[in-house]
């Protein structure tokens, strides 16, 4: 099951400038939308400011006069509301324009993702379980989108507020603004502690997210294994285990976020309400001066106004934190280095293969061991031994799924590693040992969506293949639906359909992967015949568990322990009656006990 694991590299990953100026990169891509709420915000940040000084006029100016003017005051009134409703739409209006720029921004980061994800080798995905990559490619993204449209937005509004607020004070009074000022740096400094010690949490919370996923994803996948072996309370421990430790975290953060949000603010919100009143007090006392109602509103406002952006700051700062957290997560698997894959394009491959002193290894021990052996174009090379001798590997390297350490595998005396991957991939057809289906239809899972496979082709494909076993009894034929993996399908059909596939594509190189392993006898026989004509011509390695299959395959490869044993023919091996000779006669045997 999936290891919660080690993600201490990423735990410690601090808050980079690069990937707050990659964030930034991908709003300018949408710089219409970016560029209107940027400015609707603004402008609904100066009808905030201009409000406080409207009632000022109208308590200073209108309503001390001996003879209050009816009409000037409902006019400043209108004024008033004019201001407060155009606030709420130009606020409005900018949000909604950042909105469009967070969806944009997720789609155009969950298509890169999925195009660098489709880039990597099969060994990355050897190490980096399905569930986690969904929860990078869904959450994560999702999480991204917040930072534009709640964070954005707030910090936007809060900064051209505070800036706007100081601006102002300081026409009306230079000390006052100054004591804003270092308001304002209290702030940051908070801000600052903040954000140095959420980083670690929040990566904790993201990546235990992402376990979580990958252990459902895994559970849901073998559910009738673990129901069959009794294993629901292993998998329920593990999945607490993971759960707690991500709830642990919450938990800190919450204790963090709760100490310096409303406690904080509301504290110096009071202390400085209190330096307000002694400020004014003292010059009162001292000037014997006077100071108007008015006046008081607009610094009582924008003190309140000063708070409360502040503290919409601090409301936001988990959000943030959250955001970019999760956007190094995307980050990391956009960029995750994709090993090189060749340049030059393969053409008209016809089909000659040649491993040269190939050596390969996973992880540190190697599984092949200097293999060498050549199949010319059209011959078919049989591919034995027991599990772990290295049968796949040949296989995996061919496809070019993984890359080997030592040698050279070459097709048509051309080295692969100088090969682009899909260039050799379009010229050779694989059918697996376990058939993958795709949701959709059986004529979607033939053609793969490939333009150049017509109906006609699939449905001709399907029937050389025995194709009436697989749609005997299905009501909508070639056009029946496939759920995912093909689950309500049988071992048969789904092997049947994916030999109709490979041979609709007409590869030159035809890998079969123990693909009769898993076939009923009768179905077997079909298949036999299906894969006579689907091998005619056409270049064929296959891995073989009934030794019967490959009888007359133009040379057998016997391996053991990643080395070449036996090779020859069958009746050449029989004769030397080594090691294959024995697994030929024990299958024989074995098959003659049960008839």
């Amino acid at each position: 099951m999936t290891n919660p694991s080690n993600n201490k590299s990423n735990i410690q990953t601090p808050i980079r400038k690069e990937d707050i100026l990659r964030l930034v990169r991908y709003a300018f891509l949408f710089k219409k939308n970016l560029f209107l709420g940027i400015l609707f915000l603004l402008l609904a940040v100066g009808f905030g400011l201009l409000s406080p000084f409207i009632v000022k006029q109208i308590m200073d100016k209108e309503l001390v006069q001996a003879t209050v003017s009816i009409g000037k005051v409902l006019l400043l009134a209108a004024l008033f509301m004019f201001s407060d409703l155009g606030g709420h739409i130009a606020k409005f209006t900018g949000n909604y324009q950042l909105q469009i720029v967070s969806v944009s921004v997720i789609e155009k980061m969950r298509d890169e993702i999925f195009v660098a994800m489709q880039k990597q080798k099969v060994a990355f995905f050897d190490n980096m379980p399905a569930g986690k990559i969904v929860s990078k490619i869904t959450n994560d993204t999702a999480a991204v989108g917040d930072l534009y449209v709640t964070v954005f937005s707030q910090f936007l509004t809060s900064i051209v507020y505070i800036l706007g607020i100081i601006t102002a004070l300081l026409f009306i009074d230079p000390l006052f603004a100054l004591l804003c000022v270092g308001i304002v740096f209290l702030f940051v400094g908070i801000v600052r502690f903040y954000t140095h010690y959420a980083t670690k949490h929040n990566h904790i919370v993201r990546d235990k997210l992402s376990e979580i996923n990958a252990l459902i994803n895994e559970t849901i996948q073998g559910i009738s294994i673990v129901q069959a072996f009794g294993g629901e309370k292993r998998i329920t421990d593990e999945f607490e285990e993971v759960n707690q430790a991500r709830v642990a975290s919450e938990n800190k953060l919450l204790i963090l976020e709760s100490a310096l949000s409303h406690n904080i603010i509301d504290a110096l919100r009071s202390f400085a309400m209190m330096g307000m009143v002694a400020y004014f007090g003292y010059f009162a006392l001292k000037d014997h001066t006077n100071v108007s109602v008015g006046t008081i509103y607009v610094y009582m406002n924008y003190l309140a106004l000063l708070f409360q952006q502040s503290n919409g700051v601090f409301d936001k700062m988990p959000l943030m934190q959250r955001s970019i957290v999760a956007a190094q997560h995307v980050f990391e698997l956009m960029d995750s280095p994709v090993e090189e894959q060749g340049k030059k394009q393969s053409e008209n491959i016809r089909g000659d293969v040649r491993f040269e002193n190939i050596s390969f290894a996973y992880n540190e021990e190697f599984v092949l061991k200097d293999i060498n052996f050549e199949v010319k174009a059209g011959q078919t090379i049989g591919l034995v031994g027991h599990t772990g001798s290295g049968k796949s590997s040949i296989l995996n390297l061919l496809m070019k799924f993984y890359s080997p350490q030592k040698g050279r595998v070459l097709i048509d005396n051309q080295d692969m590693q100088e090969l682009t991957a899909q260039s050799v991939r379009e010229y050779m057809g694989i059918v697996l040992q376990e058939p993958y289906l795709f949701t959709g239809t059986i004529l979607s899972n033939i053609t793969l969506d490939n333009p150049a496979i017509t109906r006609e082709k699939a449905e001709e494909a399907l029937r050389m293949v025995g194709g009436e076993l697989v749609t005997a009894n299905l009501k909508d034929g070639i056009d029946e639906k496939v759920v995912e993996r093909g689950s309500t399908l049988s071992a048969g059909q789904r092997q049947l359909i994916s030999f109709a596939r490979a041979l609709a594509h007409d590869p030159r190189i035809l890998i079969l992967d123990e693909a009769t392993s898993s076939i009923d006898s009768e179905t077997e026989q079909v298949v036999q015949n299906a894969m006579k004509v689907l091998m005619q011509g056409r270049t064929t390695l296959v891995i073989a568990h009934r030794l019967s299959t490959i009888r007359n395959a133009d040379k057998i490869i016997l391996l053991d322990k990643g080395k070449i044993l036996e090779e020859g023919n069958h009746d050449q091996l029989i004769e030397k009656q080594g090691k294959y000779y024995e697994m030929y006669q024990a299958q024989s045997s074995g098959n003659h006990s049960k008839q």
